[in-house]
């Protein structure tokens, strides 16, 4: 556990963005747990996928995109998307041989001797001449702070913790956020609770019409351009707008999605406007999205002063050896998908104009 062992690539994280990236390693002719490791803390195959709420089917799962190599054919759409996309994740994993090696923790990414970094994990150190870091953000939901939170006498849970609409019956049930997630969890837990109140800090926007090609580089354009200035990345959807699907027109007709601004404090028994306004709840559900999972980034000190890493393509700014893919503009599955390729690539060219002199 104490030996340095060395390679010449870390990736981090086994989700759509490391196997992207693992897959255009060994098509670049680099050899599993030989020339790079894959190293993944969740306990199974299906990155993130795996721990999200059983009533997120297959067929509610907006835009999944295959892995590179291997199609997803044939999936139920009244399946658990936990389950579809973990067991296709497997299936890949064990295809193209990747051997990824879980649960393990990284901890911490140093610099190390000769231009190596040294990643520390529980499963011991790697010192790596690349790292590419697909840690994602589902490890770390965002929660508000908000007056008065703590006095909150009811529940308080945030969408990781989501464990489906059932858990809602008879319950009056705040929803705070104007996301996918959010409205996700509205349509399914009206039909159970006693009551729900949706609450966003700006109106939502609904996307009329179909969402092609054109619109989608106009989206990624500007998630890129902020990570280009070191800015903390939003998500592609907050950029888009929300789609105007059936069940969203009929959570509008209905009442469901009726948006209220955001409150001002949180008491006891519920929220309160400055108006005067109150609503009475049970449960707070924080529907506020997640944040890049980079801790592990800590040591390298690559955030700027604008509070995100700087990244041009997947590069860090700051060091040329780590990349950053499912990141900013390659949070998408297909985005995770380019941004594999577009790494491993740059990686080459680093690797070749790196080769240690011959002693």
């Amino acid at each position: 556990m104490n030996k340095v062992r060395e390679v010449e690539v870390v990736v981090v994280g086994a989700g759509q963005a490391g196997l992207s990236s693992a897959y255009h390693l060994r098509r670049a002719g680099l050899e599993p747990d030989r020339d790079f490791v894959v190293l993944d803390h969740s306990p199974a195959p299906g990155g993130a996928w795996q721990f999200r709420w059983p009533s997120l089917t297959y067929g509610k799962v907006h835009g999944m995109h295959a892995l590179p190599g291997m199609e997803l054919t044939g999936a139920d759409p009244a399946r658990a998307s936990s389950e579809v996309i973990g067991e296709y994740f497997a299936r890949y994993e064990r295809t193209f041989a990747l051997r990824v090696r879980r649960p393990v923790d990284v901890r911490a990414v140093r610099e190390g001797p000769g231009g190596r970094l040294l990643v520390e994990s529980s499963d011991g150190t790697w010192a790596t001449r690349a790292l590419i870091s697909a840690t994602g953000t589902w490890d770390r939901p965002f929660w508000p702070r908000y007056r008065g939170q703590e006095t909150f006498r009811g529940r308080q849970l945030h969408t990781a913790q989501y464990p489906g609409p059932e858990a809602f019956a008879g319950q009056r049930v705040v929803v705070v956020g104007g996301g996918a997630s959010g409205t996700q969890h509205l349509l399914e837990i009206a039909p159970y609770a006693a009551a729900t109140t949706w609450v966003t800090r700006r109106p939502p926007v609904f996307r009329e019409g179909p969402f092609d090609e054109e619109a989608g580089r106009a989206a990624v354009a500007l998630v890129e351009e902020r990570v280009r200035q070191g800015l903390p990345p939003r998500s592609v959807v907050s950029v888009t707008g929300l789609p105007l699907n059936d069940a969203i027109r009929r959570g509008l007709a209905d009442g469901v999605l009726d948006r209220q601004p955001m409150f001002d404090r949180i008491t006891p028994d519920g929220v309160e406007w400055e108006d005067g306004r109150k609503v009475v709840a049970d449960v707070i559900l924080w529907a506020t999205g997640f944040r890049p999972a980079v801790d592990h980034l800590t040591p390298l000190r690559l955030r700027e002063p604008g509070g995100g890493i700087r990244v041009e393509g997947t590069r860090a700014v700051a060091d040329p050896r780590v990349h950053l893919v499912g990141y900013g503009p390659s949070a998408s599955t297909v985005g995770a998908n380019r941004a594999g390729r577009a790494a491993v690539r740059d990686i080459g060219r680093l690797l070749a104009r790196e080769e240690p002199a011959v002693a």
